[in-house]
């Protein structure tokens, strides 16, 4: 966490109260945008037509579920160090990285949890896998990599907004958790 200086009380502080400690991150000054990156695509986020268009088909294949802190990066109102996006997804790093490298690929689409994917979410979902695949390499995670999706409150899931953490750079311990 070397993008952040705190005395040993602020420190203490932010490894105890998690949230605190993701916000300040967030918020911090490191944020590059995909913009700025060559491999990322910017034409489906524009166009209102087709962002109405799939807001209601998750509106009536998942309900309403209420917005994340995904749902905001998504529609940019929040900071976040966006390494791809394409019209069905974005992958960004993880604030709270446990290994050297440590990014997320999320849907645009709101699934809450991967239990609650609906089978004609197929495409998608492999979507999700392949561009973490090709992340992972843009990424030099030549030696391998960890893919882990979290369900639900025994799964530790934090966010309820489907989501893959990809995780390399250092060797993986097993059993994981």
């Amino acid at each position: 966490m070397s993008f952040l200086k705190f005395g040993s009380v602020g420190a203490q502080y932010l490894k105890i109260n998690r949230f605190v400690h993701f916000t300040a991150l967030l918020l911090a000054p490191r944020v590059q945008t995909c913009n700025e990156r060559d491999y990322c695509s910017g034409t489906a986020r524009d166009d209102e037509v087709t962002k109405a268009r799939l807001a209601e088909e998750v509106r009536k294949k998942y309900g309403n579920p209420p917005p994340t802190i995904f749902s905001k990066i998504i529609d940019k109102t929040m900071p976040a160090d966006i390494i791809y996006e394409d019209e069905k997804c974005l992958a960004f790093r993880d604030i709270g990285a446990q290994a050297p490298v440590h990014f997320l690929v999320i849907p645009r689409s709101p699934i809450p949890r991967i239990s609650e994917a609906a089978d004609d979410d197929e495409q998608l979902l492999g979507h999700l896998l392949i561009v973490a695949k090709n992340m992972a390499k843009k990424e030099g995670l030549k030696e391998g990599y960890r893919v882990v999706i979290n369900d639900g409150k025994q799964g530790a899931q934090s966010v309820y907004h489907l989501h893959i953490h990809v995780l390399g750079g250092r060797q993986m311990e097993w059993p994981p958790g």
